[in-house]
């Protein structure tokens, strides 16, 4: 039986790390599909949200409905709204849709909807007028808003792989999900 010298046996170990951490570096940048399914349970479990307006109105927003126009890479959230003014005991019931971009937050690990604008307005019972300011107060509000609702949100084990953490560096839409960019983290 032969048996190798000492710096053999250590060669042959620091060679085995060398291709093991080689490997590591092998692996590059993954996508992650999320199904549009998923996302809409997501925002369910988030609404309806509450917002004082100008110390005046209160503003309910309920039943979120994801749309995902992959055409132009935006997302249209349909959603069930209701003022009340403080001083008053009506109510206005009605809808809006607003549509943005998506951005990813690297740091808290989601994905959030951003450049936020309202496109439709509609209360039931109110004046044209009315509708149009409330409309500009809904869209000044929007972005602040629904920043704090995030679309998806990633758990650091969700972004491991291979014993390598990833991390958020883009996102995009495809027809019915939104495809997640990942990148090694440094």
């Amino acid at each position: 039986m032969t048996t190798f010298p000492r710096y053999v046996r250590w060669l042959a170990v620091l060679l085995c790390a060398a291709i093991l951490g080689a490997c590591t570096t092998l692996i590059g940048p993954r996508q992650i599909e999320i199904p549009q399914a998923k996302l809409q349970q997501n925002l369910d479990r988030k609404f309806p949200l509450h917002q004082r307006v100008l110390g005046v109105l209160e503003l309910e927003l309920r039943h979120p409905q994801l749309a995902i126009q992959a055409e132009n890479d935006r997302v249209a959230l349909t959603l069930e709204v209701q003022v009340t003014p403080l001083l008053a005991r009506q109510a206005w019931q009605g809808s809006m849709v607003l549509s943005g971009r998506l951005k990813v937050d690297t740091a808290r690990n989601l994905v959030y909807l951003s450049d936020a604008h309202v496109d439709r307005f509609a209360m039931q019972g109110m004046d044209e007028g009315r509708q149009n300011q409330l409309a500009s107060v809904a869209n000044l509000l929007s972005e602040s808003s629904l920043r704090d609702v995030p679309l998806q949100t990633f758990r650091a084990e969700e972004l491991r792989y291979g014993g390598v953490q990833f991390a958020l560096t883009g996102i995009s839409t495809r027809p019915g999900a939104l495809l997640v960019k990942l990148q090694p983290a440094q």
